[in-house]
């Protein structure tokens, strides 16, 4: 049992980590239709600014703050300059992003160095405690709870704010919501900043988890958001939370009792989706 709730939580902090990065894919996704393939440019770059703020300002916090805020200035430039040409055809959107992802990934090396950089848990977050036989480490919880608080806001903006509803009711009809005088330009802009800043947080926040950061890690975790929100159904922002959690506890799980599955089990998992419920496990038009 002990096993059991020390994989569970390993899973739920992976999980909630997937999450942050999937939930701005499906903000972006679910009212703009754009496949963002540079979403994971933005994670990285959210984790490099974040890590040499708070080394240089000895402040987690402030760390955070430069991530969120490097992701807001980096989702900007990627809507104004890369996504606004290609609304509408996913073939483009695909390619432009795709190498817009190559191009933030070399931009860190240069900026920042090529080397691994390696990242201390904050004192405040650091250190575990013991339940009996379980060891509980400080930092996964921390995740877990900031990342159900997150859910929590995001759902509260769109289901109790006026926002929220302009954003449910572009994802049904964007030309209707025009047609009522809303510039939908400005709306798309905002979500797609704030699915952008989404990303950075959970590169900073990831940093500590992992121990060290590199500059092909926005790569491997964009792969990883993709494989959540399809998983959850494109759009829907229930869907990526449970799809991360799903995904983050049978990745932890395959690691321990069948180790050379641990990489294949997402996809395995996505495929069988794909095979027997093709739009996901939640409904689009209800994310």
């Amino acid at each position: 049992m002990d096993l059991i709730i020390s994989l569970v939580i390993n899973g739920l902090a992976t999980g909630m980590l997937i999450f942050l990065l999937a939930s701005g894919l499906t903000l972006i996704f679910g009212l703009m239709h754009v496949l963002n393939f540079a979403h994971g440019g933005l994670f990285v770059w959210g984790a490099y600014a974040g890590v040499f703020s708070y080394a240089y300002s000895g402040s987690f916090i402030v760390g955070i703050i430069v991530a969120i805020l490097t992701g807001l200035v980096f989702g900007f430039i990627t809507e104004k300059l890369i996504i606004t040409p290609v609304y509408g055809n996913l073939v483009q959107q695909i390619l432009i992003t795709l190498g817009f992802m190559l191009v933030l990934q070399e931009m860190i090396k240069v900026v920042f160095g090529p080397n691994v950089v390696a990242v201390k848990v904050p004192e405040l977050l650091a250190g575990s405690w013991q339940l009996g036989d379980i060891i509980i480490i400080k930092y996964r919880i921390f995740i877990i709870f900031f990342g159900f608080i997150i859910f929590g806001l995001l759902h509260y903006m769109l289901t109790r704010t006026k926002i929220g509803l302009i954003v449910r009711a572009g994802v049904m009809n964007s030309d209707m919501v025009q047609a009522l005088g809303i510039n939908i330009k400005r709306i798309f802009l905002v979500v797609f900043m704030t699915g952008s800043a989404l990303a950075a947080l959970a590169g900073m926040l990831f940093a500590p988890y992992s121990g060290a950061i590199y500059a092909e890690l926005g790569m491997e975790f964009a792969i990883m958001a993709f494989i959540v929100v399809v998983i959850g159904g494109m759009g829907s922002f229930q869907g990526s939370l449970f799809a991360a959690i799903l995904v983050g506890l049978a990745g932890s799980f395959m690691a321990y009792y069948v180790p050379y599955l641990s990489l294949a089990v997402n996809m395995i998992i996505m495929v069988v989706v794909l095979i027997f419920r093709p739009q996901g496990l939640f409904t689009t038009a209800k994310g």
